[in-house]
């Protein structure tokens, strides 16, 4: 037992091409080697577990080899790769921020800067973790990470990158680690698997992978936990079993139920998860992501973004047939309120079990309106067969009597009697239009002429004169002259005009406001009198001749101080106030 070693630390890349799914990183190190432009500050940042440490330590076994390698790499081969291999080389320093973080901690490392290493060109100080360290320590740091001894790199790594001085960070080199894509991790895996001489599925790795969260260094722990659990031989559920993951088909069957609006089904189902001792909370995550899965399935250029294997696609390409848009888009919706309501809930429960219910009843719903949708078109067809088949008739009946002839005739009463609407009129129509044509939503004669007259008396524009403007004015301000307000107001001033426009003075905002009450009425007798429907009216404020009324008393005084002088004489004699 002395003898074992984890994975994560067993097969830990030893050469930037074995580094797992960062790529852009190494591919620009080895540049940088082989270019002879290397920095003398490096910053890695990114989760944990992508390999920031790992990148570095090979950073610095590779520039202190011996025999360089054409690609880039180390050559594995001379002393100073053996002794980096074995973990006696002196010529890297590794320092963990977290436990050594004050000022006294830097200056020593800044004090062992000064040395040349023994062995090889390069003296390489990784400090692990550097966010922790404190605003002390960085201010001492900041010199030496300027301006460093040319023997000198230094590499810093950390998770949390806006944790650290801008002062820092400028004067670095900094490289940001992406999460490790499923795929890459469930590959590494079974390489892994391969040299341990278990055997794995290829579903069992991929949901590791997935538990991984992008994460190598813990997607190792688990299939090393995996292995004690299960032996040599790996399958889907001992991981399932293991690492306590909700199985894809309660899922899939849970779905399919709200798919045929079985309530009571969902809910047993919900109730099996329970009892198999899943969180009602994961079980709603879990959910909005089965949701949002089977939504990117439902087009060919998002079908990259569903991470499962072959055999699982098929499934959800199956489901994803037979859901609609709206159920998906509501089901997270439904799901993401609940995730953000679990915590506060008194029963969290119902809480989840009504969420079921409201995403079975989108289908539902949509079943039902469905079918009121297929009665009501039915319903309308067999009402419009009944009336348009006398129509149709009566049309062929009309094409009969006109085909030698394109004058206008009138319907005949049979033709027209199945319909209730009455035909105004014996106005013409040509053969292409059909009888149908004429069958108006009007009621008698008189409304007919009534909307033609309107749409004649929208075309009216005559020309006028000012002196016909101002007796039709006067006209309309007569039925007002017992209506004092009103009619002072306009008699005031006289109208003009600018062709249509009519313009008429008054004396201030009070007016306007009287005169909007009356406008539309003014408005159409004077296009009814002058015969112009074009006509717009417009109130002017005379601004030149406004008088300010005095309101306050202050004003009232000023008002007869000014046309009385002997006021001001008489107040301060008496020393009166208002």
């Amino acid at each position: 037992m002395s003898d074992f070693i984890v994975s994560a630390r067993k097969y830990r890349p030893a050469t930037f091409d074995t580094v797992v799914g960062q790529q852009h990183i190494t591919n620009t190190l080895k540049n940088a080697i082989l270019n002879k432009q290397l920095a003398h500050a490096f910053l890695f940042c990114g989760p944990r577990g992508v390999g920031k440490t790992t990148c570095a330590r090979i950073l610095g076994k590779t520039i202190n080899c011996f025999n360089l390698q054409p690609n880039g790499e180390a050559c594995d081969t001379c002393d100073s790769c053996n002794s980096f291999n074995e973990g006696a080389s002196f010529n890297i320093v590794e320092l963990d921020a977290a436990s050594n973080n004050s000022v006294d901690n830097i200056r020593e490392l800044i004090e062992n800067v000064r040395y040349a290493p023994q062995m090889g060109k390069y003296k390489v100080y990784i400090i692990d973790e550097v966010h922790m360290l404190s605003q002390s320590a960085f201010n001492a740091f900041l010199k030496t990470l300027e301006e460093p001894p040319a023997h000198a790199i230094f590499i810093l790594a950390t998770t949390d990158k806006h944790k650290i001085l801008p002062t820092i960070l400028s004067r670095c080199q900094i490289f940001d680690f992406n999460r490790i894509k499923v795929e890459d991790i469930a590959n590494h895996l079974a390489f892994i698997a391969n040299s341990e001489n278990v055997t794995a599925d290829k579903d069992a790795l991929h949901i590791i992978a997935q538990k991984a969260e992008g994460g190598l260094r813990d997607a190792c722990s688990m299939f090393d936990q995996i292995v004690a659990f299960s032996g040599n031989n790996i399958t889907y559920q001992h991981v399932i079993e293991n690492l306590n993951i909700l199985d894809y088909d309660y899922y899939f069957s849970i779905t399919d139920a709200m798919l045929q609006a079985n309530v009571a089904q969902c809910l047993v189902i919900f109730d099996d998860i329970l009892k198999r001792g899943f969180d009602g909370h994961l079980f709603t995550a879990g959910l909005a992501s089965h949701f949002r899965n089977l939504l990117v399935t439902r087009d060919a250029a998002t079908l990259q973004l569903l991470e499962v294997t072959n055999s699982v696609k098929i499934k959800y390409q199956e489901q994803c047939a037979k859901s609609s848009l709206q159920f998906l888009i509501n089901g997270i919706n439904l799901c993401s309120k609940t995730d953000f309501q679990y915590k506060v809930s008194k029963n969290q429960r119902l809480l989840v079990e009504l969420t079921l219910m409201q995403i079975a009843n989108t289908e539902a719903n949509a079943a039902e309106k469905k079918n009121d949708i297929s009665e009501i078109t039915s319903q309308n067809q067999s009402k419009l067969a009944n009336q348009v088949e006398p129509s149709a008739l009566s049309e062929r009946n009309f094409e009969k009597q006109t085909s030698n002839e394109q004058n206008a005739i009138a319907p005949t009463e049979e033709a027209v009697k199945p319909v209730e609407h009455k035909i105004i009129g014996t106005p013409k129509f040509t053969s292409s239009g059909g009888i149908s044509a004429l069958l108006k939503k009007k009621t008698n004669d008189d409304a007919l002429n009534n909307t033609v007259t309107r749409n004649f008396d929208n075309d009216l524009a005559n020309e006028f004169s000012l002196d016909s403007l101002q007796n039709a004015w006067l006209q309309f301000t007569q039925k007002y002259e017992k209506t004092s307000h009103f009619y002072i107001t306009l008699t005031t001033n006289k109208p003009t005009n600018i062709g249509n426009n009519i313009s008429f003075l008054i004396d201030n905002a009070a007016q306007h406001l009287q005169l909007n009450e009356i406008s539309i009425e003014l408005l159409g007798s004077l296009r009814k009198s002058l015969s112009n429907n074009n006509l717009k009216l417009d109130f002017v404020i005379n601004k030149s001749d406004t008088k300010r009324l005095a309101y306050t008393n202050r004003e009232k005084f000023d008002v007869m101080a000014k046309k009385n002088p002997a006021l001001l004489y008489l107040k301060e004699k008496f020393e009166g106030e208002l």
